[in-house]
């Protein structure tokens, strides 16, 4: 028996889904974007023909598309913390630097499938105004945490660190700046940058702790 093999045709309406999740519609948007395109240029429609929806189911999840990209601004933001964070952990029971697990820990992210960490350093410099006051939301939770981390591994060490929050604020900004930069280049530099921002990280940190210990 000859078999008959059936190719998608333009005049054929694709077969769309009967129910579709949150996620589903996060997801497909995360296949439309990249290192050069932006979540405010993927349209509805787009992400519903990715996802195999009508345009009008959409909107059962949804208000907008404005809604749907801060929502994934969102979860990239909880899902890199949560990756960075373990790695963290991770370090501080073996003999590797902190420092430099976190930083190798971001760029692995960086280049990852997922395109998360695209989410957040893309919507950062080109988003509209409501993205990048969620991305900047994301950053400060970043903050909050890496600053109880800081003092932690200080205390562990008998050390004193001046402005602490100050100091996990200029090591998120020049992490996530040098991510951006990293974006742009290809994977083979990695382990340059790596080494770069590992230096300028701990120039950070030594700076600050020595101006917690020179006189007023």
């Amino acid at each position: 028996m000859t078999s008959i093999i059936l190719t998608p045709s333009s005049d054929l309406p694709l077969p769309r889904k009967p129910a579709i999740a949150r996620e589903d519609l996060i997801i497909a948007a995360l296949k439309l974007i990249g290192p050069h395109r932006s979540l405010s240029t993927v349209s509805l429609r787009e992400v519903t023909r990715e996802a195999g929806i009508s345009p009008n189911s959409f909107y059962r999840q949804f208000r907008d598309m404005d809604e749907l990209a801060i929502a994934l601004i969102d979860l990239a933001g909880r899902s890199l913390r949560t990756i960075i964070g373990q790695a963290r952990e991770r370090a501080t029971s073996t003999d590797r630097s902190v420092i430099r697990v976190s930083v190798e820990t971001f760029m692995e992210q960086l280049r990852a499938d997922d395109k998360l960490l695209h989410v957040l350093l893309r919507e950062g410099a080109v988003g509209s105004d409501a993205f990048k006051q969620a991305v900047e939301r994301e950053l400060s939770y970043f903050e909050d945490e890496l600053r109880v981390d800081l003092i932690r591994l200080a205390a562990a060490e008998r050390a004193r660190l001046h402005e602490p929050a100050l100091v996990s604020k200029a090591i998120t900004r020049l992490v996530f700046a040098m991510g951006a930069v990293a974006m742009d280049q290809p994977p083979e530099r990695d382990p340059e940058l790596i080494e770069q921002i590992s230096q300028m990280l701990r120039m950070i940190i030594t700076g600050a702790r020595v101006l917690d210990t020179s006189p007023s």
